[in-house]
């Protein structure tokens, strides 16, 4: 019946667009077509809508996959291809309000350096920018206009922390935490009132780095001398950023089309990636099965590369009041396994953007890694991060592959648990441990995992030693996928993150590049030529399974749980900022009675 709903769907979908498509029909007899007026024709100027960003997966749209051209994965794709289309005479770009951070934003200014390139003029328009996005637009495009109102929040790099200890304390609230590496500080927030040392040094070293590389790339957009001054100064108002050198000129986003289609020479406009198709010119029967499907880029059965883009916290099952999407071990690794059997992908990349999460599903996920690596090439691509658990996945790589502004490393463990015992009391809640067993310490020990009681100095140091073989079997991972002696990784890990330029530097990265890199990397180990087909690929769980609900659920069923899920999800993460959820459902397998995590440090957003 399913099937068949969708079937009817895409039917009365391509009878719509078949319908509303100007007709163009042949040439009748007695008319005459000059070559000149077929030339016109051609030529087009293509329009990009990077307004509502470009998401890692297909999952961003929330219940039902996002299509694959809407991705990341699809806009690199497209970026790729417009050098060398000949009918092709300029790109016009949208940025809107959008945010791109660093790492794609290098990328992408290295897309959008190819097409000019060839001669083909890049006219961008933009409401706002950021640190990030204003460095990637001076790159990207010829001219750049900015909305009347807009502004540029050129502001500087810097990193805040808040740190809970003494309101904890005030609360009779206690954390409870063990780490190991010294660099490992994702506890400080809630058992110390200030960074220490060690997190201060690591911090400002990356920071540091990727300050310089966004300095560089602002100085290789080769624009007026006070850009690259000004671009700690902000925020500037359009005017005034018109006066920087920031932008060319002020107007609307109309006002720059015409410009843009002036430049090219062309009238006709096609929207090649984004959700501003021209009215008149829906789409063919080709894009509407592809949209259904959600992919843009089928292998027929043809040798082709996969690309797995994972996004987010690592847990080990989807669902839960802290679920926020994520990597989930149960979902990633059928499709790991899947694309192992699968002899049509040649090759494997795996996009990752992840602060890291569990480290039972980071070691469970880098087996099947490993097993997949065996067989066909691996290769890694980090977005804005892979760091600790996220760097935990991409260690059995063949070839990792970073931009220098992107964090790696990370490398470390920590567990603890937040104790209310001392809180309850003060309103008169007390609470007793009943052990069965009559030995010395035993109720400590059965209590471990409680939130009303803290551990004793024995159970401390057997979840510290505990922890210390996680750690010792982290440290492996890396040294065979990294082929590095344990003891040099343990000099670059203790929990120590890096951007890509240092992590290139110390063998943690093999390559700076972004997605593109390495896709063709991947191409090559497969002996692939640039004509196989590049096939995003996810790995999910169902709705049903995000539900936490089986196959055979009813109505009634999904339908409460959508109301519980969605009404948990709102009480807890509906005042905690997008970009920072991750981070926040990062820490959510303590609350699943796991011990032991694989995270970053703290909440690190860049952009």
């Amino acid at each position: 019946m399913k099937s068949r709903a969708l079937v009817g769907l895409a039917c009365a979908l391509v009878l719509s667009s078949c319908h509303g498509r100007p007709r163009s029909g042949p040439v009748t007899k007695g008319e005459k077509t000059s070559s000149a007026f077929l030339s016109i024709a051609t030529k087009k100027l293509v329009e990009l809508d990077l307004t509502s960003g470009a998401p890692e997966t297909t999952s961003a749209s929330g219940w039902f996959p996002l299509p694959a051209s809407r991705t990341y994965v699809g806009l690199v794709r497209t970026l790729e291809k417009l050098p060398d289309d000949q009918d092709a005479q300029g790109v016009y770009v949208r940025f809107g309000s959008a945010s791109f951070g660093f790492s794609r934003g290098e990328e992408l200014a290295r897309l959008f350096g190819a097409i000019r390139a060839k001669g083909k003029p890049v006219v961008c328009h933009a409401d706002t920018f950021d640190n990030a996005t204003a460095v990637l637009a001076l790159n990207a495009c010829d001219k750049i206009w900015m909305s009347p109102a807009g502004d540029a929040n050129t502001v500087g790099i810097a990193s805040q922390m808040i740190y809970f200890k003494s309101a904890l304390d005030k609360l009779k609230v206690e954390a409870d935490f063990v780490h190991m590496g010294k660099y490992k500080s994702a506890a400080e927030p809630v058992t110390r009132d200030g960074p220490s040392e060690p997190a201060k040094e690591s911090l400002m070293a990356v920071l540091r780095s990727i300050r310089t590389t966004w300095l560089d790339g602002a100085r290789d957009a080769k624009r007026p001398k006070d850009v690259v001054a000004a671009l700690e100064a902000g925020p500037w108002s359009a005017k005034e950023a018109k006066d920087k050198g920031f932008v060319d000129e002020l107007g609307y986003e109309s006002e720059a089309l015409d410009d843009a289609k002036s430049k090219a020479g062309a009238e006709r406009v096609v929207t090649a990636f984004g959700t501003g198709q021209k009215s008149g010119e829906g789409p063919d029967i080709g894009e509407i099965v592809r949209i259904i499907a959600g992919t843009e880029e089928h292998a027929g059965g043809r040798p082709h590369i996969a690309v797995l883009a994972e996004e987010g916290s690592i847990s080990m099952e989807a669902g839960g009041i802290f679920d926020s999407g994520g990597i989930t071990a149960s979902a990633m690794i059928k499709t790991v396994r899947r694309l192992k059997k699968d002899d049509s992908v040649k090759a494997v990349v795996l996009r990752v953007d992840s602060p890291g999460g569990s480290a039972l599903a980071s070691d469970l996920i880098w087996h099947e890694l490993v097993e997949l690596n065996d067989k066909k090439p691996l290769i890694a691509s980090v977005g804005s991060m892979a760091a600790s658990g996220g760097y935990y996945l991409i260690a059995p790589a063949r070839k990792i592959v970073a931009e220098k502004s992107s964090i790696v490393g990370s490398i470390g463990v920590l567990g603890g648990k937040i104790v209310i015992g001392d809180a309850l009391a003060e309103y008169g809640v007390s609470s007793y441990t009943f052990p069965a067993s009559p030995d010395p310490g035993a109720a400590s020990r059965a209590a471990y995992l409680s939130a009303l009681t803290t551990w004793d100095d024995a159970t401390r140091e057997r979840v510290r030693d505990s922890m210390h073989d996680v750690y010792d079997l982290f440290l492996d991972r890396v040294s065979k996928g990294r082929k590095m002696p344990v003891p040099k990784v343990h000099e670059i890990a203790q929990g120590r993150i890096w951007s890509g330029a240092q992590g290139k530097k110390i063998g943690l990265v093999d390559e700076l590049g972004g997605l593109s890199r390495a896709i063709q990397i991947a191409r090559d180990a497969a002996g692939l030529d640039d004509r196989a087909p590049v096939v995003v690929e996810g790995g999910k769980e169902s709705m049903l399974s995000t539900l936490l609900l089986g196959e055979d659920a009813s109505e009634s069923e999904i339908s409460h749980a959508v109301e519980r899920v969605t009404s948990e999800r709102k009480l807890l993460m509906a005042h905690v900022p997008v970009e920072y959820r991750r981070f926040f459902s990062s820490l959510s397998p303590l609350a699943a009675r796991e011990t032991t995590l694989a995270a970053l440090p703290f909440g690190l957003v860049l952009r």
